[in-house]
């Protein structure tokens, strides 16, 4: 069972990123990702580190993490994305190591400084075999940081959202397209009532969705429909994925209090 949505998420995921292969200004910048970071890692602190992005996409946080200062990037995709990727990281293909396979197969020996998986691990029915991977490809002392879903501070969302998504991710792709549509109206709507009123989200909607451009809001609602398998995630559900790992100096940051951002640290003495 596991295994078919698992499929069928890679499956979504590919035919997502062939329709929506850009990443405009503020949803592809390192400023969005001292954002997700938040706290927990300062985006200079990745300047000459060797780092993994697991599930990339189009290769948007690739390019973040290069324009952070990350010196080579192993960018992990399973998806036909790998395609489009390959194009948008064409101009740095020098500093980028494509793998076109799950995150589970990252190799060992890569030594790494920062492995980084972002609104990847919430659509992995297991990913405690994603985890076990990053671990090994860890340097003594390097770090894992994930970003995912959260169920506090979304509870109204996801009473909209959750009968929703039983039909969305059973409609073509097509089909999905026009829905998302429809729903990024509704979003600019409530973008600006939130300039007005305390509204669920408001600092979300205000902070980062309110700087995405049309096309990338739309996105966000096909994002959030799209895929077969999603999971969020409690606070202890977060830290746990990383504690029960191995990893040291777990923290957990409740980023614009919808989502967490959970980073570990792999022991020195592991060598």
């Amino acid at each position: 069972m596991a295994r078919s949505a698992s499929t069928k998420t890679i499956e979504d995921f590919g035919e997502q990123w062939l329709r929506f292969r850009d990443s405009p200004g503020y949803y592809g910048s390192a400023k969005l990702l001292a954002d997700i970071f938040g706290p927990l890692l300062p985006i200079e602190e990745l300047a000459g580190w060797r780092v993994a992005d697991i599930g990339s996409g189009t290769g948007r946080v690739v390019n973040m993490l290069l324009d952070a200062g990350a010196k080579h990037v192993y960018a992990v995709e399973p998806s036909a994305a790998m395609k489009v990727l390959q194009t948008n990281i064409a101009q740095r293909a020098d500093q980028v190591t494509c793998i076109a396979d799950v995150g589970e197969r990252l190799p060992a020996d890569l030594d790494l400084d920062l492995i980084v998986s972002i609104g990847v691990i919430h659509h992995i029915p297991d990913p405690s075999t994603s985890l076990r991977a990053a671990y090994a490809a860890l340097r003594p002392g390097g770090k894992l940081l994930i970003w995912v879903y959260g169920k506090e501070g979304n509870e109204g969302y996801l009473r909209i959202a959750l009968p929703l998504r039983r039909l969305t991710t059973h409609v073509p792709h097509s089909v999905l397209a026009g829905i998302s549509h429809v729903g990024a109206v509704a979003l600019d709507s409530y973008i600006w009532l939130c300039r007005f009123l305390p509204l669920p989200m408001r600092t979300y909607m205000r902070e980062v969705l309110a700087q995405f451009p049309r096309v990338t809001r739309r996105l966000t609602i096909y994002d959030q429909l799209n895929p077969e398998y999603a999971k969020y995630y409690t606070q202890a559900e977060a830290r746990d994925l990383l504690t029960s790992g191995g990893l040291e100096e777990v923290k957990v940051y409740h980023r614009h209090g919808y989502s967490w951002t959970v980073i570990g640290t792999k022991p020195v003495r592991d060598k």
